[in-house]
């Protein structure tokens, strides 16, 4: 099954702008997981919008979970991405004011789905999130405390948790690792795949550095795919 089907996809700011998206084919399987590598500049966060329907193409199809992006509304498509994508951002998005639980437990807020599929073990809400934290190396003593309060490795597996709770179908992680150095990349690498493992997501991993490739089904180069480069070169 295809959790991610693009055909023909154009994607440009302005009707007189560059294309800065022109793919013309792209298909990720349920369960794979794909590294996902370009240079600043090659239209990584554009696509990683237009994946959670926060951007529409201009051209071509967009389907996520047999779902027409393209064919749905605005809300619908807010809808879509709450229920069904886990998010893991370069910079966290945690908010300052809560505990470390409770940002966890804001994916649920926001998704009656997640929150169904994360008591659907037998838990409740809280003890599926405290369970998250747990397997990700997050002791039950720093659960309660305010997130500003965990060093920026914390942070980054309290926004894991927040990510996987109520296992998404998809988690796209946008560079998450960039503020970690060599060995606590690959600690939290090994983390997030061995937990996605366990919620059978299909998990996108969007980078610039080639070098944390290791270890995932499938590497794509946004370059190799993305016409609208090959096109800003030849100008």
């Amino acid at each position: 099954m295809s959790v991610v089907k693009i055909e023909n996809l154009l994607f440009r700011w302005s009707a007189q702008s560059r294309a800065c998206l022109d793919i013309p084919a792209l298909e990720v399987r349920a369960g794979e997981h794909i590294f996902l590598y370009g240079p600043s500049g090659s239209g990584k966060s554009t696509l990683l919008g237009l994946l959670g329907g926060v951007l529409v193409p201009e051209q071509g199809t967009l389907a996520l979970l047999d779902h027409q992006l393209t064919a749905m509304s605005s809300a619908a498509r807010d809808r879509l991405r709450a229920d069904h994508i886990g998010f893991l951002f370069q910079q966290f998005n945690l908010i300052p004011y809560l505990s470390v639980l409770d940002n966890v437990l804001l994916s649920c807020r926001f998704s009656s789905r997640r929150r169904e599929r994360a008591i659907a073990s037998g838990n409740t809400l809280h003890e599926e999130a405290q369970r998250l934290l747990d397997h990700l190396d997050i002791a039950a003593e720093l659960q309660h405390r305010p997130v500003t309060q965990l060093s920026v490795g914390q942070q980054q597996r309290v926004a894991a948790a927040r990510a996987l709770i109520g296992r998404p179908e998809i988690v796209i992680a946008d560079e998450p690792t960039s503020a970690l150095d060599a060995e606590r990349q690959t600690a939290f690498l090994d983390l997030l795949s061995r937990e996605c493992i366990t919620a059978g997501a299909t998990l996108l991993f969007v980078s610039h550095d080639r070098r944390l490739s290791a270890g995932f089904d499938r590497e794509i180069a946004l370059p190799a795919i993305n016409r609208a480069l090959t096109e800003k070169e030849a100008a």
